[in-house]
């Protein structure tokens, strides 16, 4: 019997408490998303929350946003397979931040309404910009919900205990239900109150785990790291690098695609750009990303704990068997901690943590399909299709038709990531939007000679090239753990795409702009350049 059927079995006694806290916590987001639905009265409350939203409320909401299911699932499961190796996502994902608070938060607060079509729209042509900002949110979007659906899967099926396939296609298509439902009724209002609880929930989560399994090693870490080395069959090396990313010269430099996105990806992702709208000034965008810095950077410490405690307290054939990804670590160790499979305390603690990751799962998802969902009624619905003749009543139904549509896309492609790493998928739409969105909004801010043409060459070339890498990539066939293990089409060797894509996307904008006919428009981006540094003009 595999572990997670027996899992499932040892649990079964204490299912309706798995179950009741599930809805306990579901209903209460989906109460909270009623009671900000009926405070949204137009485009800037569905959109921006009124912007009514503190620096520290905002942090707190970036980080529900930002600590996924790759944070909390894939990363703990990363460590617990890889060792150093896999605690590199989380390095890569709190540095990131960095660039987003030196370069990007309160420049795009300062430039922008809604949308990141806004500010690269400013000093170009608005059609086309629109389209290409739209159409490149829209695919980010998608590849990070692939991530959320992959990790929806593996938690509830888990909890459930259930095994067939249809039972984990059933799961993914009611949690899109879920996220579809938040962001129609609530908007961004009732995304961000749903990412604040979820943050305090997942921080609080997370901090208990944390002391158990350092209370189970006499608070010693040397003595966790080293039973978690022993018991891993790795001996030093998984304390080491190059487990993961060190045993050829292509997983070296997959290493550092993989860094790169990382590192320039937060910059460029939608979900998390939207967030610098929702507070009244530039001070308070600036604010929200050091309180966001401060939350995450404490939580992905805290990942150390889920992850070699599970290496160090958990067979890892067993870790692989239950999810060969590794995506269900932090929930066996939670079990493990609190008594055993067997034990009324492991059910209560595998029940917890389980509701808070599916917290996680929930906030992420709505926060993605607002994004994106935001993206196609404000740059393409009423800019491009409407050219601006739409009124608010019509752009924000055409928002909730949009998640509705999204939502199912997501859906649909979230039944075949089941067993992919969600951490890797992640990373996939960093690397992605790093391509695509970063290069045009730093030239846009910052190079004045940057033109249309040059602005549609780096988001069409980096998002094209990004997501062919992709394709042809390991990670969507030619391996056990593709998303089709069964077949192999792949020519490109690396599992991600950054250290092609993205300096291609840089390299595209600067020859687009270079080579074209048309003159920059210096005037606009004077005026853009005061307004980005200064405030002056912003809403």
């Amino acid at each position: 019997m595999s572990p997670t059927i027996q899992l499932a079995a040892d649990t079964g006694e204490h299912r309706p408490l798995i179950i009741t806290l599930f809805s306990l916590f579901v209903v209460a987001t989906l109460v909270i998303t009623v009671w900000a639905g009926r405070q949204t009265k137009g485009a800037e409350d569905f959109y921006a929350g009124g912007r009514q939203f503190t620096g520290f409320q905002n942090g707190l909401a970036i980080s529900g946003d930002y600590m996924s299911a790759a944070s909390f699932l894939g990363i703990a499961g990363a460590i617990a397979l890889s060792g150093y190796d896999g605690f590199l996502y989380s390095i890569g994902f709190l540095v990131a931040w960095l660039v987003a608070l030196l370069l990007v938060a309160e420049p795009l607060r300062n430039s922008g309404r809604f949308t990141m079509g806004d500010v690269l729209a400013y000093r170009m042509r608005q059609r086309p910009i629109r389209t290409a900002a739209g159409t490149s949110t829209i695919v980010v979007s998608i590849f990070y919900l692939l991530a959320q659906m992959a990790g929806a899967g593996a938690l509830v099926s888990l909890l459930l205990g259930i095994t067939s396939e249809a039972g984990k296609i059933l799961i993914v298509i009611l949690v899109g239900i879920v996220m579809i439902l938040y962001v129609t009724i609530g908007g961004m209002k009732g995304t961000t109150w749903v990412q604040m609880v979820k943050a305090v929930l997942l921080i609080a989560g997370t901090l208990l785990i944390t002391f158990l399994v350092m209370l189970e090693f006499d608070f010693n870490i040397s003595s966790l790291l080293g039973q978690a080395a022993e018991n891993s069959g790795k001996g030093a090396a998984f304390l080491e690098p190059g487990l993961k990313y060190g045993a050829t010269a292509t997983s070296k430099i997959d290493f550092i695609s993989l860094g790169i996105a990382l590192v320039l990806g937060t910059a460029g992702l939608p979900h998390i750009l939207i967030r610098f709208y929702t507070v009244p000034t530039a001070q308070a965008a600036r604010k929200s990303v050091i309180w966001a810095i401060g939350i995450i950077g404490s939580f992905y410490l805290m990942t150390l704990a889920l992850g070699f405690g599970a290496a160090a307290l958990i067979d890892p054939k067993t870790i692989v068997e239950s999810n060969p990804a590794g995506n269900t670590a932090a929930l066996l160790v939670a079990q493990e901690i609190g008594g055993g499979a067997d034990s009324t305390g492991g059910a209560i603690l595998l029940a917890v943590i389980s509701a808070v990751a599916f917290a996680t799962i929930l906030a992420v998802v709505a926060g993605l399909t607002l994004a994106s969902s935001s993206s196609f009624a404000h740059d393409l619905y009423v800019n491009v299709i409407r050219k601006g003749q739409a009124t608010e009543k019509e752009e924000v139904n055409a928002a909730r038709y949009a998640a509705i549509g999204i939502g199912a896309i997501a859906i649909a492609l979230g039944v075949f990531a089941r067993g992919l790493n969600v951490a890797g998928l992640v990373a996939l739409a960093f690397a992605v939007a790093a391509s695509a969105n970063l290069p045009t909004i730093l030239y846009s801010l910052f190079w004045k000679r940057f033109t249309t043409q040059g602005a549609l060459w780096s988001v069409y070339g980096g998002l094209t090239s990004s997501v062919v890498l992709v394709l042809f990539s390991p990670v969507v066939s030619g391996k056990p753990t593709s998303m089709f293990p069964g077949v192999d089409f792949h020519w490109f060797p690396l599992e991600n795409p950054g250290l092609i894509s993205i300096p291609l996307g840089f390299l595209l904008g600067w020859i687009g702009s270079l080579v074209g006919k048309e003159e920059p428009d210096t005037g606009k981006y004077a005026e853009l350049e005061v307004r980005s540094l200064t405030g002056s003009g912003a809403v």
